[in-house]
């Protein structure tokens, strides 16, 4: 059996705060393949990023426990030296935001040479000339001048790529993209999800995409995580997630997706309520204020223990005792 290129294991986050602590992420688990996609989904406030700092070993005032392996070696409480020989070179990210992402002083060349020269060394001249190679290779016009642009002067879309650019020039094996795609049209949208599509086709990287977008998940993922409240509550591959979801929440966030085949009168189906509180979060599933099988049954096991994920057929696995109902 081969070794997953990320295996994440009981991941945990907490911050402690004035107001008290919050649990941000409470235990989850899964595994990113090398060739593949995983789309971490969830409304905002789910813990989407919050797991994908602790994976890159980026939070600082937070107590992170449990695994995260990547290639079989333990990124979880390594020391910050080690984490930075990694970071860029075995795993990188691209950040929600690439103009505050990116350093306003230095050009866009600059910033992805000095990422070259850290783990490679060589002379300026080498490391330019390969952010010159990476530009052109993610689709930017022009790369040799564009090399020597701030980043005011990209637009949001080419911003994003100069992002993945940064993130591919030490070839990673790991790549997590958190909202890669927040704020662009949907034109230009299309164009950074077929490029890391194509790219992570092309060097067989493992990709982690987090978005809040289930039309994003279904162009792109593999395989699924839903998270919400912190928690995990299914996890399918994306054809399985999409033709036969289990958990209430998974089937709220497909509802609320406008269709094509629906009259031109037709509401769009929200979720009622709002996510809870990772201050105070309510009892047992933290989705069964908004639940409509809750609703339906009262059922004092919703309120109960905090269900877990089951496995429900294959490797489908679901967080609700109502799936039996729901299926």
């Amino acid at each position: 059996m081969t070794t997953p290129l990320l295996a994440v294991q009981n991941l945990a986050v907490t911050f402690d705060t004035a107001e008290g602590t919050v649990h941000a992420v409470k235990g989850i688990d899964f595994t990113v393949e090398r060739g593949r996609t995983l789309g971490i989904v969830g409304e905002s406030g789910s813990g989407k990023s919050v797991t994908s700092l602790a994976v890159m070993g980026l939070h600082r005032g937070a107590t992170v426990t449990g695994s995260a392996q990547l290639d079989g070696a333990e990124l979880i409480g390594a020391p910050d030296d080690h984490l930075r020989t990694l970071r860029g070179r075995k795993m990188a990210m691209v950040f929600q935001d690439a103009l505050t992402a990116l350093h306003p002083y230095f050009t866009v060349g600059d910033q992805i040479a000095e990422a070259y020269r850290s783990h490679f060394g060589g002379t300026r001249k080498a490391a330019h000339a390969r952010a010159v190679d990476v530009l052109g290779d993610v689709g930017i016009p022009e790369p040799a001048r564009r090399a020597r642009e701030h980043p005011h002067q990209f637009s949001g879309g080419m911003r994003q790529r100069a992002m993945i650019a940064l993130a591919l020039s030490c070839e990673p094996d790991l790549i997590i993209a958190d909202e890669p795609t927040t704020a662009l049209d949907v034109t230009v949208q299309a164009q950074v999800l077929d490029l890391l599509t194509r790219l992570q086709r092309e060097r067989g990287l493992g990709l982690v995409l987090i978005t809040h977008d289930l039309g994003v998940i279904a162009r792109t993922a593999d395989d699924v995580l839903v998270m919400y409240g912190g928690s995990a509550v299914e996890q399918a591959d994306a054809e399985t997630l999409f033709t036969t979801p289990r958990h209430p929440y998974t089937r709220g966030l497909l509802d609320s997706l406008p269709r094509l085949d629906a009259a031109p009168d037709t509401a769009l189906r929200a979720i009622p309520g709002t996510p809870p509180s990772l201050l105070a979060p309510p009892a047992g599933c933290a989705f069964h204020p908004r639940c409509p099988a809750y609703a339906a049954t009262s059922d004092t096991r919703c309120t109960g223990e905090r269900p877990p994920l089951r496995t429900v057929a294959g490797g489908h696995r679901s967080a609700c005792i109502h799936d039996e109902v729901t299926a």
